[in-house]
């Protein structure tokens, strides 16, 4: 299957999935981040603030501020497709901009450089058991990810693994999957296993 058939098959999925399971099941799976060493030792997390059907990353942002960890969130640039993260330690400095996505508004917020960064929560639409990832078809992460040195994770519902999904040469996957069940390991293939 191509892409586009992926990513359209696994948004129609996710678009089904009940409230109460969407909260749950994202709480879970952030629940198992944070019990993770790529969060424990990050002085500085990178996160979207995700909108339906993305997993809701609002409890990783509050948990993170709770814990005294810098929060980080993109800023988009449409008419290149560049991305800056800027900090964040308030809901207040985010505004919305094209496709309905918040993100931080300049005039609130600072710059966050790469190197600032310990860990960047990637978003995606699919995923195979190796980390890589079909995104939502911009390009964003994948340009942002090229020269980025700190660890790289994603938060994922299992309805989002896709066994393999189409990879190109400048493609970059993620060190790991935190889904509601479990993690897994990307760096080597390694299934860290259920935690139902």
């Amino acid at each position: 299957m191509d892409k586009k058939t992926i990513r359209k098959n696994i948004l129609g999925s996710l678009r089904n999935m009940q409230p109460e399971d969407y909260s749950g099941r994202s709480r879970d799976a952030i629940r198992y981040l944070m019990e993770d060493p790529a969060y424990r030792n990050a002085g500085t997390i990178g996160v979207t603030i995700s909108r339906f059907p993305e997993l809701d990353t609002r409890p990783l942002v509050e948990a993170a501020w709770k814990d005294g960890k810098r929060v980080a969130a993109p800023r988009c640039s449409p008419s290149d497709r560049g991305m800056q993260f800027r900090y964040i330690d308030s809901y207040e400095q985010l505004e919305t901009v094209y496709m309905d996505l918040l993100e931080p508004a300049e005039d609130k917020t600072e710059p966050a450089g790469k190197e600032d960064i310990d860990l960047l929560v990637v978003p995606g639409v699919a995923y195979s058991q190796s980390g890589y990832r079909i995104g939502f078809g911009g390009g964003y992460y994948d340009r942002y990810l090229t020269d980025f040195g700190g660890d790289t994770v994603s938060l994922a519902f299992e309805k989002q693994l896709a066994g393999e999904v189409p990879a190109e040469s400048h493609d970059i996957p993620v060190d790991m999957i935190f889904t509601e069940r479990r993690v897994i390991d990307c760096r080597g293939g390694a299934d860290v296993g259920d935690r139902v």
